[in-house]
């Protein structure tokens, strides 16, 4: 299985940007995580600050990969166009944040991307990845069982 993960703005930061709200840890490290324990699954990164990368990145991967896990970050709640990115591909997209959007600003509460989206997993810091991950695993899981 390969997963592609996507990060937007400022989510290069991590471990560096306010960590009493998105922890210690860089992406990079939390990385190195994940492929430990799922050493069955490949893991393909890319982060940007910039939206048409993002979209760009999603055409690339989204014909591909098995399963894309997406942090928009600021994105979105304001992104038409990867909203529209990931309704264009066939890979199923799994919507991550890290903090719980609805416990913040009412702004944050909209979530554009959500309707193209699988599901949406919000508010357990890092492990949101983790627990996309084991999404796609029981997706797959599903499909195996079907055929």
């Amino acid at each position: 299985m390969k997963i592609k993960i996507i990060n937007g703005p400022n989510l290069n930061l991590l471990g560096r940007r306010e960590p009493e709200k998105y922890g210690y840890s860089s992406f990079e490290e939390y990385l190195l995580i994940l492929e430990s324990r799922y050493p069955e699954i490949v893991f393909e990164y890319f982060q940007s600050n910039i939206e048409g990368e993002i979209i760009t990145e999603i055409q690339k991967s989204g014909f591909s990969a098995d399963g894309i896990i997406i942090n928009a970050g600021g994105y979105t709640h304001t992104s038409v166009a990867i909203t529209d990115a990931i309704a264009a591909v066939k890979t199923s997209v799994v919507e991550v944040h890290i903090t719980n959007i609805f416990a913040r600003e009412e702004f944050r509460h909209i979530s554009l991307i959500g309707r193209n989206c699988a599901g949406s997993i919000s508010g357990f810091g890092l492990d949101s990845y983790r627990l996309a991950v084991e999404a796609f695993i029981e997706m797959d899981k599903s499909k195996t069982r079907n055929k």
